[in-house]
């Protein structure tokens, strides 16, 4: 039997993703970047050097992780993350905030891959692996929270000064190292001994012969067009609304999502993932188009709205995922998946910021949110050639037959 200590990791979890994005910043972030670098194109490229750096490093975070161990990982994740959270407070110059990007990009992939692995190993150690996707969405639903609360108070602080916001975001992050330490390794994982090129090398051969992991891969990928664009809406907002309202829109994003991810177990096995991912990936971009043409004050209360999906479909796709992974290289695996995103939402970000600097913000984002709806394409491909349960968990099913 597992010890009760292994069990908190769950809280912990739960606790860490809260005070990881409680970023007071994180409405007006654009915007602040903008101030200091004199350009759009400019200030879109700190987040694409932040998903650079998590793309170059993802892989060898993933084996890390896989071999040294799963709570390391955090905490290191943990130290990272503050530490580009300071270099933004400080600011002033471009170049720290790359540094700082540099940073957060290293906090990213330390965490991308290992925290959904440390859930997973933590509910397999205590024989709860059928409960995955139900903890992942309570767990999740803290990022959400933490965003909702932080980005009323940041917009409103942010109108009297960006210098007080940046360095109240940094005392979450000090937190999160503290809490990083409080988390128990399972037991169920054990340290990699082989050679880390075998390990890296029969990762990639289960990604590149499952089919199913591929299609789902590359849907993932293109997801990183809406995020992108959601970061740039912002800029949108603000031509709309006064700086201390923008917050309003995103909390109201925020706390739909946190809503979607606390019930996505339950959605999942009433709806089934098919119906949740099309549905909801089509009327979430289809609401953002709508709100753009319309261009009036309900404008970002519209794209708020659409977040009530966002927490389900995540939930849905990294279950999907965590499924086809193997167990040896489930942390390397998620950060190959994840390799791909960062690298496409570097270069997307880049592009919408030029495209905004030179045809206009609402332009930008009308092309954008048209090509958001190209991932259906290869979910359909994934359900197609693959035998997809509906609903969600084969599991669930026979618990409540019994």
């Amino acid at each position: 039997m597992p010890p009760p200590s292994s069990r908190r990791n769950i809280l912990l979890l739960a606790i860490f993703n809260f005070l990881r994005d409680f970023r007071l910043y994180g409405p007006v972030m654009i915007i602040y970047f903008q101030t200091i670098t004199q350009s759009f194109a400019l200030a879109m490229s700190v987040l694409s050097l932040t998903m650079l750096a998590a793309a170059a490093l993802e892989v060898p975070t993933g084996i890390f992780s896989d071999r040294i161990g799963r709570k390391w990982t955090v905490v290191l994740g943990a130290v990272a993350s503050c530490l580009s959270v300071m270099c933004y407070a400080i600011g002033g110059t471009y170049v720290m905030l790359l540094i700082g990007a540099f940073f957060e990009g290293l906090g990213r992939s330390l965490f991308s891959g290992n925290n959904d692995a440390l859930l997973h190993d933590t509910l397999v150690e205590i024989d709860k692996r059928e409960e995955y996707e139900h903890h992942l969405g309570r767990v999740s639903s803290a990022y959400q929270v933490a965003m909702a609360t932080s980005a009323v108070i940041g917009s409103m602080l942010a109108a009297i000064s960006f210098g007080l916001v940046m360095w109240l975001s940094v005392v979450p992050q000090l937190m999160l190292v503290a809490v990083s330490l409080r988390f128990v390794e399972p037991q169920i994982h054990t340290e990699g001994t082989g050679n880390v090129f075998a390990h890296l090398r029969e990762a990639l051969h289960n990604i590149v012969h499952n089919r199913r992991l591929r299609m789902l891969s590359i849907g993932q990928i293109l997801l990183q067009l809406n995020e992108a664009a959601f970061q740039f809406r912002v800029v949108f907002i603000e031509t709309l609304w006064p700086m201390w309202a923008i917050g309003v829109s995103r909390t109201l994003s925020y706390i739909g999502a946190a809503v979607s991810f606390y019930f996505a177990g339950p959605l999942l096995r009433r709806f089934g993932e098919k119906h949740l991912l099309f549905g909801g990936v089509t009327l979430s971009e289809l609401t953002n188009l709508i709100a753009l043409l319309l261009n009036s004050v309900l404008s970002p209360l519209m794209m708020g709205a659409t977040s009530i999906f966002f927490g389900a479909n995540s939930v849905s796709l990294n279950g999907m995922m965590q499924r086809e992974f193997t167990d040896a290289q489930r942390s390397t695996m998620g950060s190959l998946a994840s390799l791909g995103g960062s690298l496409f939402f570097a270069v997307v970000s880049v592009v919408i910021g030029w495209l905004a600097d030179t045809i206009g913000i609402r332009e930008a984002l009308i092309g954008v949110t048209l090509l958001s709806l190209t991932p259906l394409i290869f979910f359909r491909l994934a359900f197609r050639h693959s035998s997809v349960r509906e609903p969600a968990l084969d599991v669930a099913l026979t618990e409540n037959k019994g």
